[in-house]
């Protein structure tokens, strides 16, 4: 958590920055409060914004008896709330969880995912989720995404506005902040969201009891979205960090600034875990075919 917010100092100081740049001492005061209230909006309505955006449908327990209370088993094992749960109408297997508290969690699940899935998998992917949530990892990614995006806005912003002025700074200056202090917000993005990935996919794994059911849904989730792109989260990028692997195609730069680590990698990790025992009797007493194995035509694959 001390790295995560000298990370986050980090990018307020290039907001300042770039401020500085646009405006003098006064712009970097400005940007400074710019920064203060972007954070106050990231706090209280981030998690809204990003399920309005990627259409997130609220599942309620009637609708989907079977993941709700997996859920709800799940994040009692956490010693947490049960969080509110939404499903996204998308081929792309995925899952994200957002909110600023355990209080206010958020988990929604593609249903690419639950067509792909088993029911251990399906629990460790939201085991991970859960894990973020309880981490407030959901609130530090969003506070991240929501300065720098800003700090890429306002260098542009600041290349514009010294064009027209008679005492403008260094062109060349000018143009390589437009570049840099872009680049810069997204290492920095990307340092947090890595790190953060190998923590919730640690604390996924003691929650769900068994590394070895996220292991297997990740290796799933990497295999499922090849041929399947998320034009949400490609119109949206900023968004990408939040999902359990990177939902982005690779068309563009993605992959040059990834915000997950390598799928393999995790994987790896997991399974030198081991096997911890105490399953949720739930869905360690299941047997035969997963509930949300059926084709989606024949059936809700999340009933």
């Amino acid at each position: 958590m001390l790295k995560t917010f000298i990370l986050l100092g980090g990018l307020t100081a290039l907001f300042m920055v770039v401020g500085y740049a646009l405006g003098g001492e006064a712009g970097a005061t400005m940007a400074l409060l710019i920064a203060g209230g972007m954070n106050l909006f990231a706090w209280w309505g981030s998690d809204r914004m990003v399920l309005r955006m990627h259409n997130a449908q609220p599942v309620t327990e009637a609708e989907a008896p079977q993941l709700y209370r997996m859920t709800a088993d799940l994040a009692a094992r956490a010693g947490m709330p049960m969080p509110a749960l939404y499903v996204i109408h998308e081929d792309q297997p995925n899952a994200f969880a957002t909110g600023r508290s355990p209080e206010r969690g958020a988990v929604a699940v593609n249903t690419g995912l639950l067509d792909l899935m088993n029911e251990r998998e399906v629990a460790g992917v939201i085991a991970h989720e859960l894990a973020h949530i309880k981490h407030r990892d959901t609130l530090i990614m969003a506070v991240t995404a929501t300065l720098a995006g800003a700090i890429g806005f306002l260098a542009q912003f600041a290349f514009m506005l010294g064009r027209g002025r008679e005492n403008r700074p260094n062109p060349i200056a000018m143009l390589l902040m437009v570049i840099l202090a872009p680049m810069a917000a997204a290492l920095v993005q990307m340092a947090i969201s890595r790190a953060r990935e190998f923590e919730a996919d640690a604390e996924g794994a003691r929650i769900c009891g068994d590394p070895s059911w996220l292991a297997n849904g990740l290796a799933k989730l990497e295999r499922g979205k090849i041929g399947h792109v998320n034009q949400t989260a490609e119109a949206n990028p900023g968004s990408a960090h939040m999902f359990i692997i990177n939902p982005l195609s690779g068309l563009r730069m993605d992959r040059l600034f990834a915000t997950h680590p390598p799928t393999e990698e995790r994987i790896a990790r997991l399974m030198a875990m081991g096997p911890m025992g105490g399953a949720p009797a739930m869905v360690s007493a299941s047997r035969g075919a997963s509930p949300w194995a059926a084709p989606q035509s024949k059936r809700n694959p999340w009933a």
